[in-house]
């Protein structure tokens, strides 16, 4: 497989890991972000960029104008971790108990400094203006609505955006217009029921019996109230009640998620919930608490920017630019593109000499093929050369 790392980006290579290494080595969580902050605020400023802070919280905004003025591209990475115990042995491991980037933000950030610095020493060759945005807390916070309240995006024409993806081989970026993360919600489920003697159930509401109908009557929903190629969950992932092996429950909490591809099968999945809730404290004669929490809504890549990302990335990785694997997880890059026509994609990043999926993303011992941070910032310069060249420099891209 022919990978064309642009020489700009080889150049600093050692740069890019090391950054990526040092930023693994102290992770910080959601808005609490100070130091990765300081680091990025620090390095744009020596790129010559005029720099933003605390935008969103603790994010930062970087902005790099070209020779002539045209339009406003903004690049995004994310910088938060996640509050795990790293268990690997990397020498580069965690120092800080209890958080560990096991998702690739730090590698997200590594990969957008790159390119910056790149784009930086090429600004008489570019019509417009870069925004490189750092974002916080993408992670469960929602972030990037932080971002976009403080400004960030005002004036961007479209947006970009990256992941670090294990569930692909190195060489590979997977792209493609529509949904291509799924909507993430939550919900929260309390049986009251009336409770008795395991042998003596007459007189009693069995809270361990209604959740048992409860979960099996919610799953028909995927099954038979939605289009099966239409990608749609719903999951009990946690289940409490009961006291004892002879008591009867009197109440049972059960917790969850549900996730869509589209806004519709989001909606239909809620109000089937309601329908199925209300029904079964008919059928048993209970009450049931539901509260419901919408997450990230979908993330929908645009069309013309879908193929504008799939064209540049093609330049780098050839055939290995194509369809991505998909998965039904969240990602509030959706905020973004509900406002800025824009594309998020993915680059795989698979361990060396490991299966995809061998690694997963939030797990603890989680890593990736280093490799690919070259790949990402790559294909980041070669979009915005492709999208802000000058006229005379066409002929002179890479």
């Amino acid at each position: 497989m022919a990978i064309h790392i642009k020489p700009e980006i080889e150049a600093i290579k050692e740069k890019i890991i090391s950054t990526r290494r040092d930023i693994h080595q102290h992770p910080e969580l959601a808005f609490d972000e100070h130091r990765t902050a300081q680091l990025v605020a620090d390095r744009l400023q020596s790129f010559g960029m005029d720099v933003q802070t605390g935008v969103g919280k603790t994010g930062v905004v970087g902005t790099l104008k070209g020779n002539n003025s045209g339009k406003t591209i903004a690049l995004r990475a994310d910088m938060d971790a996640l509050p795990m115990q790293e268990i690997g042995d990397l020498p580069y491991k965690s120092k800080n108990d209890g958080v560990m980037h096991a998702c690739g933000h730090d590698g997200h950030t590594a990969m957008l400094l790159g390119a910056a610095e790149a784009l930086s020493q090429k600004t008489e060759s570019l019509n417009g203006t870069i925004k490189f945005i750092f974002q916080p807390a993408e992670e469960g916070a929602g972030g990037a609505r932080y971002m976009i309240e403080d400004g960030a995006i005002e004036g961007v024409d479209e947006i970009y955006g990256l992941h670090l993806w294990n569930y692909q081989k190195y060489g590979t970026i997977g792209v493609k217009p529509g949904p291509i993360m799924a909507a993430a919600d939550l919900f929260e489920i309390t049986i009251h029921g009336k409770g008795g003697h395991g042998a003596a159930p007459q007189g009693t509401k069995d809270a361990v019996v209604i959740a048992s109908h409860l979960v099996q009557t919610l799953q028909t929903i995927v099954s038979r109230n939605t289009n099966p190629i239409e990608s749609t969950v719903v999951t009990i992932g946690q289940i409490n009640g009961g006291y004892n092996f002879n008591i009867i429950a009197d109440t049972v909490n059960m917790k969850g998620t549900s996730r869509a591809y589209t806004e519709e099968n989001r909606q239909l999945i809620k109000s089937r919930m309601v329908e199925i809730i209300k029904g079964t404290e008919q059928i048993f004669d209970c009450k049931i608490d539901f509260e419901y929490e919408d997450g990230y809504p979908p993330t929908v890549n645009h069309p013309v920017q879908s193929a504008t990302l799939l064209k540049a990335a093609k330049q780098i990785v050839g055939n290995g630019a194509g369809t991505p694997y998909l998965s039904m997880g969240g990602e509030d890059f959706s905020y973004f593109l509900q406002e800025v026509p824009g594309c998020f994609f993915f680059v795989g990043s698979a361990p060396i000499d490991k299966e995809p999926l061998s690694v997963p993303h939030h797990c603890s011992y989680f890593d990736f093929d280093e490799r690919a941070l070259l790949v990402g910032s790559s294909v980041f310069v070669k979009l915005v050369q492709s999208e802000l060249a000058c006229e005379y420099s066409l002929k002179n891209i890479e």
